[in-house]
C-alpha cells in the first residue's frame, strides 16, 4: 500500500514540475571527439551497387551524462560535414544507456556513396595518403529518462574533430 502511495505521489510531483516549466532539470549530454582513438574515413571501392564507390566515416566520441540520474541516449539526427561541405544526413537511433554523471566512448558510423555526393569525392581524394579531414556533426540529440520523459536538445554542433583518411 505504501509503495503505491509513493508511486502516485512521485507521478504527481513529476507532472507538477512539468507544469511549472521545470523540464529544464534534464541537461543535454555532451559529446567530445576522441580522435586519438582513431576516427577515420575508410574509402570503399566501386561496386555494382555503388559504381563510384563510397566511404564509411567512423567517429569515436566520448558521451558524458552531466545529470545526477541515468538516461538513455535515444537519437542523434542531423548532418555530417567534411571540410565544411555537407556530406550526409545522420539519423541514428541509439538507445544507449548512460549512467548518472558518467561517460562512455562510442563509435558513430556513417556511410556515404560518392554518386550521391560527388563534391565529397574530391575532398577525400585530396586527403589520401595519410591526410586528415575536419568533420563535424550538426543536429539534435534526443534523450529519454524514466520519470521525466523524452527531451530533445539542439540544433547545434554535436561533435567536431579530425579524421584520418584510410585507403581502400
Amino acid at each position: 500500500m505504501q509503495r503505491g502511495t509513493i508511486a502516485i505521489a512521485g507521478t504527481i510531483l513529476v507532472a507538477a514540475c512539468a507544469g511549472l516549466g521545470l523540464e529544464g532539470l534534464v541537461q543535454p549530454p555532451t559529446f567530445e571527439s576522441v580522435d586519438a582513438r582513431g576516427s577515420e574515413i575508410r574509402l570503399r571501392a566501386p561496386s555494382a551497387s555503388s559504381p563510384l564507390g563510397g566511404a564509411t566515416v567512423r567517429i569515436w566520441t566520448r558521451v558524458r551524462n552531466p545529470n545526477a540520474f541515468g538516461l538513455n541516449l535515444a537519437a542523434l539526427t542531423g548532418d555530417l560535414f567534411l571540410d565544411d561541405a555537407r556530406a550526409a544526413a545522420v539519423e541514428l537511433p541509439l538507445g544507449l544507456p548512460l549512467q548518472a554523471a558518467a561517460d562512455t566512448v562510442i563509435p558513430v558510423d556513417i556511410a556515404l556513396d560518392f554518386e550521391d555526393i560527388p563534391r565529397i569525392a574530391g575532398v577525400l581524394e585530396s586527403a589520401l595518403g595519410g591526410g586528415t579531414i575536419d568533420y563535424r556533426v550538426d543536429g539534435t540529440v534526443g534523450v529519454e529518462t524514466r520519470t521525466l520523459g523524452y527531451h530533445e536538445f539542439g540544433p547545434g554542433t554535436v561533435v567536431r574533430g579530425e579524421a584520418r583518411v584510410a585507403a581502400f
